[in-house]
């Protein structure tokens, strides 16, 4: 299955170049390139996209939570910080990955395959019922915590987190955070008062 991206870039030579790079990749295919994020939840749910490569200096300082709040509206998204300029590291603490202007066309195609492995691993699993590491990322985000605090507080990497979620939705059927969340009350995972106001 190849994994359906959106570039959210101001700069078009960027972004066409870009563009060639992933496109040259089996497995992957650009559906949406932006120049604004304006529009970008609407693109997310239209395209069905799984992967978001965003250049967080088009991210106005009330907007620099947007990396969040798309992963909580979409658990299975994976959001990439492009950075074109110096960017302040705690802006990219909540972002799955960096693209930098400087990578060579080899090593964004090695990040990018290195994402496609860790998905490939993921579809391979065929339990029927959560692991136990599946539940704890499960009670995790139904407490409100992002893949990074997940991946921090649990000692794994963010794309073991990201392949746990995808197994988490792929297993119950539930996509939206919410649901999750319902679906943790509803079999004592959590208690109500630990739910994420």
């Amino acid at each position: 299955m190849s994994n359906r991206i959106i570039i959210c870039e101001a700069s078009e030579i960027i972004t066409e170049g870009l563009y060639d790079i992933i496109q040259g990749i089996a497995g992957f295919d650009v559906v949406s390139r932006l120049d604004t994020p304006e529009h970008l939840s609407e693109k997310i749910l239209a395209t069905d996209a799984n992967l978001l490569i965003i250049n967080p200096m088009m991210l106005g300082f009330g907007d620099r939570n947007l990396p969040q709040q798309l992963v909580r509206e979409y658990p299975n998204l994976v959001v990439i910080a492009l950075v074109t300029t110096y960017v302040d590291p705690s802006i990219l603490k909540p972002y799955d990955g960096v693209i930098e202007i400087g990578d060579t066309k080899l090593k964004v195609i090695n990040k990018m395959n290195q994402f496609s492995q860790d998905t490939e691993k993921q579809d391979k699993t065929d339990d029927v019922e959560l692991s136990k590491r599946e539940i704890d990322v499960l009670v995790a985000v139904a407490k409100g915590m992002m893949n990074k605090e997940i991946a921090d507080q649990m000692n794994i990497s963010i794309h073991t987190v990201i392949s746990h979620r995808k197994n988490i939705t792929r297993k119950t059927g539930i996509k939206s955070v919410s649901g999750l969340t319902v679906y943790a009350l509803l079999n004592n995972l959590i208690d109500e008062n630990e739910v994420y106001k």
